[in-house]
């Protein structure tokens, strides 16, 4: 199987403002040349910040400018695009990662688990659904933000002792607090040692409208916890590293505690 090159995309963001997020994050991809990556990741929100004003700013799951500049990106790029917008989706409004391919096809995640204490319930619905995408052999489970909190949610759920691993890579995808930056890296590193597999967190620097300070701080873990891309925090940046298939399976295969792992099945 094929190794994987995932960019994460650390930057600030306009807050509310779409149009001017989509320039500039146009802009910080210039140094990514067609082909040269399998994946970008994007921060949580990335198009508005992490606005509690969705009857604004939330854009329609039928007609959303961004999901249009999302597989003009990917086309373009010749690579997967993903990220989170704020989308109304016909009564409700959710917290959507969007993945998108370079032949437009698009696979979304809503956000399960709100974080009560930014009143994100009060404005959006969560989500029930747990969800799966495969790129270049590896399979990837899709979280948002304060879903990095609850392990049992991001737990391994494989289907049999045949088939001991459900995905090979965590992807979330934050605007998550510098005041909290350090549970966050260590829950980061924790989901990836707990379930032996890469977990990819990218999330964004600068202040928002309600005056939070993001210091960034997305890293790239491999299963042992140890990190791929760790950048210097504050600083906005597009870093690309390459997942190993070969070390993933060798690690898996030398040290099998997947096989001591407590079985049980999700309530959702």
């Amino acid at each position: 199987m094929s190794d994987l090159r995932v960019s994460l995309v650390q930057t600030d963001l306009h807050w509310e403002d779409p149009a001017a997020n989509r320039r500039d994050i146009e802009k910080c991809l210039v140094s990514l040349d067609a082909g040269e990556t399998d994946l970008i990741v994007l921060p949580e929100m990335f198009a508005t910040g992490f606005t509690m004003r969705p009857e604004r700013f939330a854009e329609s799951a039928d007609t959303s400018p961004t999901l249009d500049w999302m597989k003009a990106q990917a086309r373009e790029r010749r690579c997967v695009m993903t990220g989170s917008l704020a989308i109304r989706d016909g009564e409700r409004c959710v917290n959507r990662l969007y993945w998108v391919t370079p032949d437009g096809q698009v696979t979304h995640y809503d956000k399960r688990h709100l974080f009560r204490m930014g009143e994100e319930p009060l404005h959006y619905a969560a989500g029930d659904e747990r969800k799966l995408v495969t790129l270049k052999g590896f399979r990837l489970l899709l979280s948002v933000c304060y879903d990095l909190r609850f392990p049992v949610w991001l737990r391994q759920q494989p289907s049999s002792s045949s088939a001991p691993f459900e995905y090979d890579a965590l992807l979330c995808v934050a605007n998550w607090p510098g005041v909290r930056r350090q549970p966050w890296r260590t829950l980061l590193q924790a989901r990836a040692v707990e379930n032996l597999s890469y977990v990819i967190g990218v999330n964004r620097v600068g202040e928002d409208g309600n005056g939070l300070s993001y210091t960034g701080d997305s890293l790239l873990v491999d299963f042992k916890g140890d990190p791929l891309v760790d950048a210097e925090a504050g600083r906005a940046f597009v870093e690309t590293a390459v997942l190993s298939r070969t070390a993933l399976d060798r690690f898996r295969e030398q040290f099998p505690a997947w096989q001591d792992a407590d079985r049980f099945q999700l309530d959702e």
